[in-house]
């Protein structure tokens, strides 16, 4: 089978699950026989060090339509200058500065990209149809998420194939905008969905979330997890000296990094826990660099800072380093997320993870066995839920053992790419039909 998967690129300075997911989904498919294109968007694609291989050109170059939205006489720029922003070097060099996950201020080039053959960036999109016309029919076009659905249907058009499109986390793009794009972003989405055969939601929850969104019908959804190439993923030593509890994500104060921060206060209250250590990994933007000063310094002031690790290096060999030092791990995101990839890269390594009850955690968490959940989602019942596991290791033990057991049977990238070629079949199946 060939398919055409289009992914935006993220400029690697921090832990992107959907990289890390659509990367992984293509080399597995290559390994299985198939023709996988992987074509970036915006910035060159960046994950774990990987390389790609067979990758189609940078579309929609994100320092190019930047400067064309915000100054639209700028589209009238000479070809050749358009290519020198296009051009690698410069896209490169966006993506080592690259500083914003935030939507705000990018609500107009959101639905402007949305409107797909009607926005201010449809030249780019006549360029992707001409690349798709010329590269070969694909038996499918997979959409890596769906901000990225103002392409399906001049993609559609190009390629004579069928379109799939991967849901994950959107709603935390989309949400933050402000008031009254919101509205408009989700109408855009819902319209332009009618264009895809079938979306694949990462969890069951997130599938209720946007099917309710989208307005899309129950036939065109499917349920694909996420998975690993568990083959790098060793146990933790069972016990982990000094003890120390781990956070895995976008240092971000969205992603629950101070209430696990706050909740690492209240444990170090309590004299047996006076050599336990916190372990902070993942990367951050420009957008982070002011609540991690603050956090440095609430730290500093309660004499922690020392006890603290915040470790720079987040590739795929040097997070299951990482993941082996700890005893515990939490990602106490504020509003869940729709899977999150850190809880099964933990759970491989043998390290129970502590989530609140909110978003898609509960599914993952109660279908692994690996970990266990508390709510509210605020520091002191964060600190008791930490507790009770820090002082009975042989519950860590067997949680521990079951999340790894239930990851090596349930969340492989073989059971990944599995479920998604069903997902291309119905596709075809969908098309034809």
């Amino acid at each position: 089978m060939k398919i055409v998967y289009i992914t935006p690129g993220s400029g690697g300075s921090f832990y992107c699950e959907n990289c890390i997911r659509d990367i992984e989904l293509v080399k597995a498919l290559r390994a299985r026989g198939h023709d996988a294109v992987i074509v970036p968007m915006y910035l060159p694609l960046t994950a774990d060090g990987a390389v790609i291989g067979r990758e189609g050109p940078v579309f929609y170059g994100a320092v190019r339509i930047y400067l064309e939205q915000i100054c639209p006489p700028l589209r009238r720029l000479p070809r050749g200058l358009g290519r020198v922003l296009d051009s690698l070097p410069v896209l490169k060099l966006a993506a080592r500065m690259a500083g914003s996950t935030r939507a705000g201020g990018l609500e107009e080039m959101t639905l402007s990209m949305l409107r797909g053959e009607s926005g201010r960036q449809s030249g780019d999109l006549a360029r992707l149809e001409e690349w798709l016309a010329a590269e070969g029919r694909p038996d499918v076009v997979h959409l890596s998420n769906a901000l990225l659905l103002g392409l399906a249907r001049g993609v559609r058009h190009a390629a004579k194939a069928p379109i799939v499109c991967s849901l994950q986390d959107e709603d935390t793009w989309v949400d933050t905008m402000r008031t009254g794009y919101r509205e408009q972003v989700w109408s855009a989405m819902a319209e332009r969905a009618r264009d895809v055969d079938v979306f694949a939601a990462v969890s069951r929850h997130y599938a209720g979330t946007m099917r309710d969104r989208l307005e899309l019908p129950a036939d065109s959804l499917h349920v694909v997890h996420l998975g690993l190439d568990t083959r790098a993923y060793e146990p933790a030593p069972v016990d982990v000296q000094p003890p120390a509890i781990g956070y895995l994500s976008r240092q971000s104060e969205a992603l629950g990094l101070g209430i696990l921060a706050e909740a690492f206060m209240l444990l170090k209250q309590d004299p047996a826990f006076a050599p336990l250590k916190l372990r902070i990994t993942g990367g951050r933007t420009g957008d982070d660099t002011r609540f991690l000063r603050s956090l440095r310094r609430r730290l500093a002031a309660c004499g922690l800072l020392a006890d603290v690790d915040f470790v720079d290096e987040f590739e795929r060999d040097r997070r299951i380093d990482f993941l082996r030092s700890l005893t515990l791990l939490s990602v106490p995101a504020v509003r869940g997320e729709a899977f999150g990839m850190f809880q099964i890269e933990a759970m491989a390594c043998g390290v129970p993870v502590v989530q609140p009850r909110t978003g898609a955690f509960p599914e993952v968490v109660e279908a692994a066995g690996g970990g266990m959940l508390y709510e509210p989602n605020d520091p002191p019942a964060l600190a008791r839920a930490l507790t009770s596991l820090l002082k009975d290791p042989d519950r860590r033990a067997e949680l521990g053992k079951r999340g790894r057991q239930a990851v090596l049977r349930d969340f492989t990238i073989e059971r990944m790419v599995d479920n998604m070629l069903k997902v291309y079949a119905a596709a075809l199946d969908q098309a034809g039909a």
